[in-house]
């Protein structure tokens, strides 16, 4: 278990050392530099931007950049927002709260649905519902989540007026109930595709554990479907989606900054938008790595879980 810990550790340091490097090259590739926004200053000089970009140490070479930046990273120290100097981290943990929320109930919807679908599909293969749940699925793949969003905004909102069509709460109202009433439209947006790839991937995993030995010998036996479906087959068909779950993680985060962005959710997701269009580097950068460490946290967590629970993965 040693060796199998220490080599994901290490597959996850390199992945995010790879992230790290792309991320900041990419940035200081963009037409206009770190300097951009100061540059629409028409009170800046061309000496201001000269002796900001030296304060700033961005007359370097990329390379060094990039090591100084990585240094005071790993020292918690991830620099401070070009727009308020606020620090970075507190930018981040700001807005960090709201996209959990997010993030949290939709992918609570999509596992409960999905898993529900998947399993259903499975065990009534080729029914009507089947169909149903196929077609569904393909429709939700095929379709944009903005698109999702903005129809549920002119259906929900603008024509019925049941629920509100963006913010995190009513200005002045802090109750739960207003935050929930805000949050149920935006995460069963970002909850529809999940639910689409979770119900496809339960019903092959169904289908493949009831065609196991076990299950025929199961029946053999005299056990009630239900039974075996709960006893036997559920569970079993379960351990694959962990692993799911994790890698699930950088499409949810996809999905809610586009889910943000349309229902003005105030989340990393929109904060990174903003920021990129403000020019923020050193908020954009923290962004990037703080959403590649949960992403890489999550997957090795899912391993980690798998490999307890079924040994034969800690030998691959």
């Amino acid at each position: 278990m040693r060796g199998f810990l220490l080599n994901r550790l290490s597959q996850s340091l390199v992945l995010l050392l790879i992230v790290s490097v792309i991320g900041f090259v990419v940035l200081n590739l963009i037409p206009g530099g770190p300097l951009a926004q100061f540059g629409l200053d028409p009170s800046m000089t061309q000496d201001d931007l000269d002796r900001l970009r030296e304060q700033l140490g961005l007359n370097r070479p990329l390379w060094m950049q990039y090591l100084d930046w990585a240094w005071r990273l790993v020292q918690g120290d991830w620099g401070h927002s070009f727009r308020d100097g606020a620090p970075v981290l507190d930018v981040i943990g700001r807005h960090l709260v709201a996209t959990l929320l997010l993030m949290g109930s939709s992918t609570v919807i999509a596992i409960a649905i999905g898993t529900w679908i998947g399993i259903r599909g499975a065990t009534h293969r080729y029914s009507v519902f089947d169909y149903l749940a196929t077609v569904g699925a393909m429709v939700a793949l095929s379709i944009p989540t903005f698109w999702f969003g903005l129809v549920g905004i002119y259906v929900f909102s603008l024509r019925l007026g049941w629920l509100p069509a963006g913010n995190m709460y009513t200005i002045g109202d802090g109750s739960a109930l207003n935050y929930l009433h805000h949050l149920i439209m935006p995460s069963i947006v970002l909850a529809l595709v999940h639910v689409a790839i979770w119900s496809r991937y339960m019903r092959t995993a169904t289908l493949d554990v009831i065609s196991q030995e076990f299950v025929k010998t199961a029946r053999a036996k005299g056990l009630s479907e239900r039974r075996i479906l709960m006893k036997h087959v559920v569970g079993n068909a379960l351990l694959p989606m962990i692993t799911l779950a994790g890698m699930q993680l950088p499409s949810v985060l996809t999905g809610a900054l586009v889910t943000e962005t349309v229902f003005t959710w105030p989340g990393m997701g929109r904060l990174f938008l903003d920021s990129l269009g403000y020019s923020d580097y050193p908020v954009v950068m923290g962004l990037l790595m703080f959403s590649a460490i949960l992403v890489v946290l999550c997957n090795l967590v899912a391993d980690i879980v798998v490999a307890i629970i079924d040994p034969r993965i800690r030998l691959s």
